[in-house]
């Protein structure tokens, strides 16, 4: 049973390892994808077109058809850049009890299942992911880098930064820990900066200290990416993080204050509580997942979306893309768009955009992905259905293009409904 269960998880990789080998011998043409509709992820749409793609990257959209390309007839899809997802966590998965898998377990049955939750994502529409964070991330990423496993672009901060009030560290401490990160080669910090909503969010770090981790995350060129809740809000944007997440609690005038210091927020509409509430039974009873916590959780549910409603119409304000998923949420991450769209009144579009450009804008990846336009990677995915006029378009995505590779394409009305 177990070497059928261990052969059912590795055959989807192997099978779309083949496929991606199939379609890079046939890719070393040009490719073209014909499509009548294109969101071009900046906010505009374009019809009757073609994108021309060479090298890996996007050459051109629209004239005429190299001569000898390999064509893909996207006409009856939507057709758009790779979603962005700023906050997802792939090593987190239930283990063979059910249970959510602990750090006990044996890391290269952790790194299968992080392997299979970024095919679940890549297949899902999402070409780029930011992991927030895990030490295995750096295995995953150089796999998918180098070694042609499916999956999305990573951008890791390996380890974050706890905050642990005084016990934390002095300011030069932090400041040798992030050197110490950017060492082993993360991408971008994650600072811990409150307690678990769970515990009730409370700041766990001084202004100091996070001006400490900030500053010098500047001076090596990271980002920085701050768990905040409260006060560790405004926190956060006054010592000149990169972004913050979560927010609850936040008051509108923490809202403008990020707003107008240009700090990125990415508040969670509903895809990861729900998560949690729907897998209530895998996560009862591991760490502070208690009876207590759960109906913390569906308390604030309302008031995270109370919160989203805020922010987006808080004018100024870089409202991005992140689920925070984790151990049952991956594959899932763009029902966070209906949540966002459907029940907290966000335009379509917007929530589109803040997956695409404004998301790569936030990730520093601006020039690489998160729009269709000439020199950038060709991360294209292609949607049944219109998602400007049917959110729920986003669960069907049968295109996935990854730096010019196919790696899922479908036929029409194989898509979830």
């Amino acid at each position: 049973m177990r070497s059928r269960l261990r052969f059912a998880i590795i055959l989807p990789w192997f099978v779309a390892l083949f496929l991606a080998t199939v379609f890079s011998i046939a890719q070393e043409r040009p490719i073209v994808l014909k499509a009548s509709t294109v969101l071009d992820g900046k906010g505009k749409v374009h019809h009757s077109t073609i994108i021309v793609v060479e090298g890996g990257r996007i050459a051109r959209v629209g004239g005429t058809a190299p001569q000898g390309a390999v064509t893909y007839d996207l006409s009856r899809l939507t057709v758009l850049p790779g979603w962005i997802d700023a906050h997802v966590h792939p090593d987190w998965h239930f283990d063979a009890t059910g249970k959510l898998a602990g750090e006990n377990e044996p890391k290269e049955k952790t790194a299968l299942a992080a392997a299979a939750n970024s095919w679940k994502m890549l297949a899902g529409g999402f070409t780029t992911v930011q992991s927030l964070g895990s030490p295995l991330d750096n295995d995953l990423r150089d796999a998918i880098e180098r070694r042609g496993l499916p999956g999305p672009r990573i951008l890791t901060s390996l380890d974050p930064i706890f905050g642990r009030g005084d016990s934390t560290g002095t300011p030069d401490e932090l400041r040798a820990l992030v050197q110490k990160h950017v060492q082993d080669g993360a991408d971008v910090i994650k600072i811990f900066a409150s307690g678990s909503i769970r515990e009730g969010g409370k700041p766990t770090l001084s202004q100091d200290q996070l001006n400490a981790i900030c500053d010098e995350a500047k001076k090596v060129g990271l980002r920085t990416v701050v768990h905040a809740y409260g006060p560790s809000v405004r926190m956060a944007s006054i010592a000149g993080c990169t972004e913050v997440e979560h927010g609850l609690y936040a008051t509108d005038d923490d809202l403008h204050f990020l707003a107008e210091h240009g700090t990125y927020f990415d508040p969670q509409a509903g895809l990861v509580i729900q998560n949690y509430l729907d897998n209530k039974s895998h996560y009862l009873g591991i760490g502070n997942y208690t009876e207590t916590a759960f109906d913390t959780m569906t308390k604030v549910l309302p008031a995270f979306q109370e919160l989203f409603r805020h922010a987006i119409a808080m004018r100024g304000l870089k409202v991005i893309f992140g689920t925070d998923a984790v151990a049952g949420a991956h594959g899932h991450n763009a029902e966070e768009f209906l949540y966002r769209v459907q029940t907290c009144g966000q335009d379509p579009m917007a929530a589109l955009v803040s997956a695409n450009s404004l998301a790569a804008e936030a990730l520093g990846l601006q020039d690489r992905a998160g729009s269709i336009a000439p020199g950038l990677d060709a991360d294209i995915i292609a949607l049944d259905g219109d998602p400007l006029k049917d959110i729920t378009a986003v669960r069907r995505v049968v295109f996935v293009m990854k730096g010019g590779k196919v790696f899922v394409n479908l036929p029409v009305g194989t898509g979830k409904p």
